[in-house]
């Protein structure tokens, strides 16, 4: 009699976090133009006898390097500029700080620094690496020994941050030089939108058919993200930019309906897949799209009206191609991008909310404690020489960035990567000519910064090498164990800080983060139920899609709040029990309510099942809120046609 296996080894979700990594391709563009970033301008730098400014440039064209993710072109502009003019003002403050005041005044205006850029750092991603910058960017100026003065420091910033800017607009990517290369992030955003509806269509009706909608919404949030941008050359790409945009808005409707074949779950006909595949290569290869398939079986529109769920979904599937068809074969179309822009009401509440508030108050007190440690360390005779004070708080300022991870994957991987990366340099620097040797590594660091950023241990230890190169071409001696002695500081500070109790509820950004998804869901399904009777009307139905797009959008990043939040210790995880609960329902009732949207553009009225569906969730949902203690807004009153 054979023995029964032994049971698999679970991790706990804190340590599973820390051992899992990213993957992908390779970002060859990327890995180039890092390659081309730092180093450069650190040789230029020693050429002209001006080492201290070339460290300066160096160290944001890294910190622009890791915000350098996949995108367009345009999308960039925003995602590397913003955190550079942030990062360059902190250079600024910090350094007429350092020289004018002493250390207790220092560290209280470090302390208030930390305090705003938290607070900034709840609005969004931009914002987050903003804050990341201006924080990393005053400790810098404040602590690092420069002849230079704090405006000529900015600048050098600046130019290190424009520099490689500057690489991400001008150089192409591979297979972009087809068309117009300047396009080629939007073309291939836009085209994986038709890909993900396609993905899901074929997925319809089998249990992949969940995770096939939650990658249509990514790509969706993703080629949304891409034509937000500023527009470059207004003029010579204005046409091509409008059709790109009418693009875009034709995969809405395409994704509504396939949204609504998905809840339904009768599988379709499997040339359903063909058209959107079309569309897909048309935007991708900037060609037209050339006959489409019928996506739906002929007997399908014979059907009588209402007689069966899928009927309206598959002939909303249909129109919805057509209309894709003619949008492609316009030359030019619409700009609108059925979105509404954030207004500086809404980040001042994304600042001044529960999330908000709460890593505003964790990252003063983690950047104020590391500062004040470091120079009392740095005043302390028995520590010896402590020339670079500012790695502590800066170190503490990524450690805290809750979108890097959960705090106890945080804090293993800065201290692994860390403690790799000094070794490593260590050995580097032993057989390494100066400063030609550190100058390559500098180069070679850099163009490992795309690939490392997959997993935070990975991006540690390549910027902890870059960082300790730096350092000795400036003249400095090396320094791998004061840094792996201050990150090990660095990491108890913020262990200590993560689990200290704070004003107010506790795991406030999912919270705050559930609320709004769940106005947004609440939003939509008023709108859907009180202008059913005019949504064949095409303005109301691009507020349809508007509201739709922001409450997906909005569930997706509650789910990965979530996911973070759940790999904490338990200590800090049992805060946000409940909440995937109640994100579940509400992606239900987000999904009934698109069912219900198509079928009522096709009969007017909703079935007895649908209605009976729509109450049973809202029921739901006042259940789960009420169980996980949460304050969410409350469900409209709905007048539901039956």
């Amino acid at each position: 009699m054979s023995r029964p296996a032994p049971p698999a080894l679970t991790l706990p979700p804190w340590l599973a976090h820390a051992l899992r990594a990213q993957r992908g391709p390779v970002p060859w563009s990327a890995v180039v133009r890092g390659a081309l970033a730092a180093g450069p301008l650190l040789c230029a730098a020693v050429l002209a006898d001006r080492t201290s400014l070339g460290v300066v440039a160096a160290i944001a064209a890294m910190l622009a390097g890791i915000n350098d993710r996949p995108g367009s072109r345009r999308a960039a502009v925003k995602r590397l500029g913003a955190p550079a003019l942030a990062g360059a003002a902190g250079l600024f403050v910090g350094t007429y700080a350092g020289e004018q005041v002493g250390a207790v005044p220092l560290t209280l205006l470090l302390t208030g620094l930390g305090l705003i850029a938290g607070g900034i750092s709840a609005v969004g991603p931009v914002a987050s690496a903003a804050g990341t910058q201006l924080l990393v960017a005053s400790a810098v100026g404040a602590g690092m020994p420069l002849p230079e003065n704090g405006w000529l420091r900015a600048l050098a910033y600046l130019a290190g941050a424009a520099w490689l800017l500057g690489l991400r607009l001008v150089l192409p990517t591979p297979g972009s030089l087809a068309g117009d290369f300047r396009f080629d992030g939007e073309r291939d955003a836009v085209a994986g939108v038709y890909d993900a509806i396609a993905e899901l269509l074929v997925a319809v009706g089998t249990d992949d058919a969940t995770a096939r909608r939650a990658a249509l919404t990514a790509a969706l949030d993703h080629a949304q993200d891409a034509l937000t941008g500023p527009r470059l050359r207004r003029y010579a790409s204005s046409s091509a930019e409008r059709r790109l945009h009418a693009q875009y808005a034709a995969a809405l409707p395409l994704g509504e309906a396939a949204t609504a074949l998905a809840w339904v779950g009768e599988p379709v006909p499997a040339r359903a897949s063909e058209g959107p595949r079309r569309l897909a290569a048309a935007v991708r290869g900037n060609t037209h799209t050339g006959p489409l398939p019928a996506p739906s079986l002929p007997h399908a529109r014979l059907r009588s009206r209402g007689e069966t769920p899928i009927a309206p979904a598959l002939r909303a599937l249909d129109d919805a191609l057509l209309h894709a068809a003619e949008a492609f074969d316009r030359v030019s179309g619409t700009s609108d991008l059925h979105t509404r822009r954030r207004t500086a009401k809404d980040v001042v509440r994304s600042m001044a909310g529960a999330g908000g508030r709460e890593y505003g108050l964790r990252v003063a007190l983690c950047f104020g404690a590391s500062a004040a440690i470091a120079q009392a360390l740095h005043h302390a005779r028995w520590y010896g020489q402590h020339e670079h004070w500012y790695w502590l708080p800066a170190t503490a300022v990524f450690l805290v960035k809750p979108d890097l991870g959960p705090l106890a994957s945080r804090v293993l991987c800065r201290a692994a990567g860390t403690v790799l990366g000094a070794l490593l340099f260590a050995g580097f620097a032993a057989v390494l000519p100066r400063p030609e040797g550190l100058i390559a590594l500098v180069a070679l660091s850099g163009a490992l910064i795309p690939v490392a950023t997959r997993h935070f241990a990975a991006q540690t230890a390549v910027v902890t090498v870059l960082v300790l190169a730096l350092v000795m071409v400036g003249g400095e001696p090396q320094a791998s164990v004061s840094r792996i002695v201050e990150t090990l500081l660095a990491c108890a500070i913020v262990l200590v800080v993560g689990h200290l109790p704070m004003p107010g509820q506790r795991g406030g950004g999912v919270r705050a983060r559930l609320d709004g998804a769940a106005g947004a869901a609440y939003a939509y399904l008023a709108h859907v139920m009180r202008e059913s009777g005019a949504l064949r009307r095409e303005s109301d139905r691009a507020l349809r899609w508007t509201l739709r797009r922001e409450a997906y959008r909005a569930l997706a990043e509650t789910r990965t709040a979530i996911a973070l939040a759940s790999a904490e210790l338990p200590a800090l995880a049992r805060h946000t029990e409940g909440a995937e609960e109640v994100v579940a329902t509400l992606e239900r009732l987000v999904d009934t309510t698109t069912a219900c949207a198509v079928h009522l553009d096709d009969s007017g009225r909703l079935t007895p099942v649908q209605t009976a569906q729509l109450t049973e969730l809202l029921d739901e949902l006042a259940e789960e809120r009420d169980r996980a203690g949460l304050r969410l807004p409350e469900a409209p009153e709905l007048r539901l046609a039956g």
